[in-house]
């Protein structure tokens, strides 16, 4: 299971660069999510895939009984989720902005910085 998720990881982050240095704006924007989503698996990945039990913590005791899954990894690729919506809708305006502005999505075309 390890070694697919570290292929769909490489996979991601591969095509991220690859559009990343693509010249529209656009698909400039279509990495930056792509690479979210892979930073995202990483995290979970080492968060260790397992099936457990929910991390609760009987009365009288001061940890889990063993085997339980751990919620950190899920939570924090939640809330990096949450994040990473904001970020692309932020930079999905700006570039709205850019195109509406210049006239064109090329990274080439763009060489005035005033309208």
């Amino acid at each position: 299971m390890h070694w697919l998720l570290a292929l769909t990881v490489g996979t991601l982050v591969t095509c991220s660069v690859y559009l990343m240095l693509r010249r529209s704006l656009v698909r400039v924007l279509l990495g930056i999510g792509l690479l979210g989503h892979a930073a995202n698996l990483t995290v979970f990945a080492l968060g260790s895939v397992t099936r457990g039990r929910a991390p609760i913590v009987p009365p009288g005791a001061a940890l889990p009984e063993a085997g339980y899954a751990d919620p950190l990894p899920q939570a924090l690729v939640l809330t990096a989720i949450v994040i990473g919506l904001a970020v692309t809708a932020f930079l999905a305006v700006l570039i709205y902005r850019t195109i509406q502005t210049h006239g064109t999505g090329d990274t080439d075309e763009l060489t005035v910085t005033e309208p």
